[in-house]
């Protein structure tokens, strides 16, 4: 099997730091989250873990979280932070509702029956449109970044349902397994046109990932 021909280039999805959030509800697309004073620092620490990288291009969801999680990197890199629409949080009927198990939402027979399709999901933004989305703002990010690196600044369930997508496994998950850390970065890595490669690192550390709004 031959090797795949053309430059490599590297597409980093950065999720967001950890947002300033006391009610504890699912934010989801709702204005006015910021990051916390713990964010902030996570943001910086991505900013000095990449801060050796040919970052080319840096790209962030619309929304504030995202904005200001990419700001340090805009900064390290002389870069002006462009906004991809397609990199937003998925959608949620449960938006602006307490979620946890046991709490809110959940426990009220009037929201149960978004709940009827656990493959779609029936409460929010279909996978395959995440991943399609998801996937179409990884491919404008490899051509601006084209031989170099760009980082795209997403969230948890947009970049873990489009690692599960280019791997090949089933969209549908269990949400206390995602393999996406606040801060983290899932990497494609392109030889060409042609996705070689999935990596994965915390340069913030582990958070987990059953915390509700995080």
């Amino acid at each position: 099997m031959s090797e795949p021909q053309g430059e490599k280039t590297l597409v980093h999805f950065l999720r967001h730091g950890e947002v300033h959030n006391p009610e504890g509800i699912l934010y989801g697309r709702l204005p006015g989250y910021r990051l916390s004073d713990r964010g902030e620092q996570q943001a910086k620490l991505v900013a000095e873990f990449l801060s050796g990288h040919d970052i080319a291009r840096v790209i962030a969801s619309p929304l504030q979280r995202a904005q200001e999680t990419a700001r340090p990197l805009g900064a390290m890199f002389q870069t002006e932070v462009a906004t991809d629409d397609r990199l937003i949080e998925a959608d949620n009927r449960f938006e602006g509702l307490k979620v946890s198990v046991g709490d809110g939402a959940l426990r009220s027979p009037r929201h149960w029956p978004k709940l009827w399709n656990p493959f779609e999901p029936s409460w929010g933004e279909p996978y395959l449109e995440i991943a399609h989305r998801m996937l179409g703002a990884a491919h404008r990010a490899r051509a601006a970044a084209y031989g170099r690196e760009a980082v795209c600044v997403s969230h948890q369930l947009p970049i873990w349902t489009l690692r599960r997508y280019v791997e090949g496994k089933p969209m549908w998950h269990d949400p206390r397994r995602r393999q996406c850390s606040l801060a983290s970065l899932t990497t494609l890595v392109f030889r060409g046109e042609e996705l070689v490669r999935v990596a994965y690192v915390e340069p913030a550390g582990g958070t987990d990932p059953r915390v509700t709004g995080a």
